[in-house]
């Protein structure tokens, strides 16, 4: 009699913008506060089954073998795991590539190898500070429960990932053109850490407002599904930032190009529009699919064929990982 086949488990988790930090400053004790989008555009999708030993194969398979070890290691975990990615979300472009991965490889490992967690649901949290993720923001972990638009606290004085306050649907008819810049690098690693310990202090004023803005425009503008405060708020907010990380990054956003891009977007009438986390992504918030197209064939023939600039029209996602097993 041929034994059943080992359980196979299927992860499809999506990428993420980050929208810009609330409070920098950490004056009332709490320090960062993350705004996010979940979006359609890239995915990281894996499919595991047990084994006697770790293997992965495909897009981004030395990282994801990296966790699972790491995880294993780290839960005393016994056996092992064949790991066979389909896609990954590209590193280091301010994607939120590696949360999702080790969310991913972690969620698939936990249903495989440990059966302490059979029936409970994914322990996102617990997985991403095991794996050294969600240090100073928790939207990833948030775009992985649940997507949407959503909102982080900040970090306080406790070594734990910045809790979700907020989620929210995003408007289904809305559309995000991504600036994908093939020539530049977000930091990442040491020279991100760096960077922020050569930061200057946060002016707490700055902070209330960009706090003002979320909870008195943002909001609002998403519940009743107005475009017109949503993105001028969502400017505002990035600019803020990005002028304070501009002494670290080479200006308000880390690309020339992207930057370019951007005031191009502006000055037609398009605020809504920044970077992602370090970028060198950035993006342009549509009200349609139309807009966004316009956008598209705008900054093309701005910009031409041979910019390292490319775009991808997204929708965003109101959904977080799909886990099949």
């Amino acid at each position: 009699m041929t034994s059943p086949p080992a359980p196979l488990i299927h992860v499809d988790a999506p990428a993420r913008l980050h929208l810009g930090f609330l409070d920098l400053n950490g004056g009332l004790g709490r320090q960062f506060g993350s705004l996010g989008l979940t979006i359609d555009a890239f995915a990281t999708r894996l499919r595991a089954q047990r084994a006697d030993t770790f293997s992965a194969t495909g897009p981004g398979a030395e990282r994801a073998l990296a966790f699972a070890r790491a995880f294993a290691a780290a839960r005393g975990l016994t056996g092992g795991a064949c790991i066979q990615l389909s896609a990954a979300i590209p590193d280091h472009a301010g994607l939120g590539s590696g949360t999702q991965m080790a969310l991913a490889v972690g969620t698939a490992l936990e249903r495989l190898l440990d059966p302490a967690t059979a029936g409970r649901p994914t322990d996102c949290r617990g997985i991403a500070q095991l794996l050294g993720r969600g240090q100073r923001s928790g939207i990833g972990i948030g775009a992985f429960e649940e997507g949407g638009f959503i909102c982080d606290c900040g970090r306080g004085d406790l070594p734990e990932v910045p809790p979700v306050v907020m989620r929210l649907p995003f408007p289904a008819a809305w559309r995000v053109l991504l600036l994908l810049d093939r020539q530049a690098q977000g930091l990442h690693g040491e020279p991100e850490s760096r960077a922020f310990a050569q930061l200057p202090e946060f002016p707490a004023a700055t902070a209330g407002r960009l706090c003002r803005l979320l909870l008195m425009q943002l909001v609002p503008g998403l519940l009743d599904g107005r475009l017109a405060p949503v993105a001028e708020a969502i400017g505002e907010i990035q600019r803020a930032v990005g002028t304070h990380f501009a002494p670290v990054q080479g200006g308000c956003f880390t690309s020339p190009t992207v930057s370019a891009a951007l005031a191009w977007a502006t000055t037609e009438g398009f605020p809504g529009n920044g970077q992602s986390s370090w970028g060198p992504t950035g993006f342009i918030l549509a009200g349609d699919e139309a807009q966004a197209r316009w956008l598209e064939r705008g900054l093309k023939a701005r910009f031409g064929e041979s910019s390292p600039l490319r775009y991808r029209i997204t929708a965003g996602r109101n959904l977080g990982a799909q886990i099949v097993a």
